[in-house]
C-alpha cells in the first residue's frame, strides 16, 4: 500500500485539465459507430469503431474531450484550490484511516490529529523536516468522487472504525429512529387507551348515580 502513496508537487493548469476529462468525459457512455470503409475491399466492413462524439482518445489531443471540457474550467468542485504552488497527496485506495495518518504527518492538530511521537518517528521532529511542513497548508480533499474543504477533510479523516464504523453509526441511527417511531406510537395508543377507559369509567358511575 505504502508504493501507492504519492506526493506530487503538481501543474495546476494541466492538473485541472486531467480533473475536467475524467470529471465531464465519458467516451464509454458513447454509442458506437461504424468508422470509414476501405474503399480497396468490396466489403463494407468498418476500419475502425469509435463513440459517436469521439476520435478514440482519452486526452486533450482529443477533439472529443476538448469539446467536452469547454467552458468547465470553474465548473469543477475543486476549481477554487488551483492557483498557487500545489502539492497533491493520492492514495490507491482512500480510507479514513489512512487520511487520519497523513493529516497526523502533514498537518496535525491534537486532539484528533496528534503529531508522531518522538520515539516513534524520529524523523519527523528534524529541524529540515519541520521547516517543510510548516510550510505546507492543508486546502482541501477529493474522497469518493466528492470535493471536501478543510473542515469536511478532516471529519472523514476522524471517522472511528473508517467506513465499517461508519455504518456502524448508520445503523445505531437508523435503529434509534426506529425506536422513537415505536414509542411515539405505543404512547399515543396508551394516551387514547386511558382516555378511553376513564371515560367508561365517568358513564359507568353516572348510571350508578342514576
Amino acid at each position: 500500500m505504502a508504493d501507492g502513496i504519492t506526493l506530487h508537487i503538481i501543474r495546476t493548469g494541466i492538473f485541472g485539465a486531467a480533473l475536467r476529462i475524467v470529471e465531464f468525459y465519458k467516451p464509454e457512455s458513447q454509442p458506437p459507430t461504424l468508422g470509414p470503409t476501405n474503399p480497396a475491399t468490396p466489403s463494407s466492413a468498418s476500419i475502425s469503431a469509435h463513440s459517436a462524439s469521439g476520435d478514440g482518445l482519452t486526452h486533450t489531443l482529443s477533439k472529443a474531450a476538448h469539446a467536452a471540457i469547454t467552458d468547465t474550467r470553474t465548473a469543477h468542485a475543486l476549481a477554487p484550490l488551483l492557483s498557487g504552488p500545489l502539492v497533491a497527496l493520492t492514495f490507491p485506495d482512500v480510507s479514513p484511516q489512512y487520511l487520519k495518518a497523513a493529516l497526523s504527518i502533514l498537518s496535525p492538530s491534537a486532539p484528533q490529529f496528534p503529531a508522531p511521537a518522538r520515539r516513534v518517528n524520529p524523523g519527523w521532529h528534524d529541524p529540515a523536516v519541520q521547516s517543510g511542513l510548516q510550510k505546507l497548508l492543508l486546502l482541501g480533499a477529493r474522497v469518493e468522487g466528492k470535493a471536501f474543504d478543510v473542515e469536511g477533510t478532516k471529519w472523514v479523516g476522524s471517522i472511528e472504525g473508517g467506513l465499517d464504523g461508519l455504518r456502524a453509526q448508520l445503523v445505531n441511527m437508523l435503529q434509534a429512529i426506529g425506536a422513537g417511531v415505536t414509542n411515539t406510537l405505543e404512547s399515543a395508543g396508551k394516551s387514547l387507551y386511558f382516555t378511553v377507559e376513564g371515560r367508561r369509567t365517568m358513564l359507568e358511575d353516572e348510571e350508578k348515580g342514576v
